[in-house]
């Protein structure tokens, strides 16, 4: 039964000490660790991509919204009042304005 086992295993020694196996395994080997656009770095430059594209999809978002808030501000003169008012704080001559800040709890 043991020879049996071991019946395979001078058939793949020969085949691994082959000059174009061992040249083409050192190929593999050498630029899947050793070059600059080995498997670490190619995965970290594909998880950057990734991100790239999460935010510009992000702010694709946010570009069209403050359009449309923007076109909605340019359209009435009221909400542009409104805007001013609530965001800078702008008053007309006659008015006071008042500003409550609220205290946050301390966290112990």
């Amino acid at each position: 039964m043991a020879k049996h086992k071991n019946w395979y295993w001078p058939q793949i020694w020969s085949i691994v000490k082959n000059k174009f196996v061992l040249t083409t395994l050192g190929f593999v080997i050498w630029l899947g660790f050793f070059d600059k656009n080995d498997f670490l770095t190619t995965h970290s430059y594909r998880q950057k991509l990734h991100q790239l594209q999460a935010e510009r999809d992000y702010y694709e978002v946010e570009i069209e919204k403050n359009k449309a808030y923007l076109e909605h501000l340019e359209t009435n003169p009221d909400n542009l009042e409104r805007f001013a008012r609530e965001k800078y704080l702008m008053k007309k001559d006659n008015e006071e304005i008042f500003v409550i800040v609220q205290e946050k709890p301390e966290q112990e």
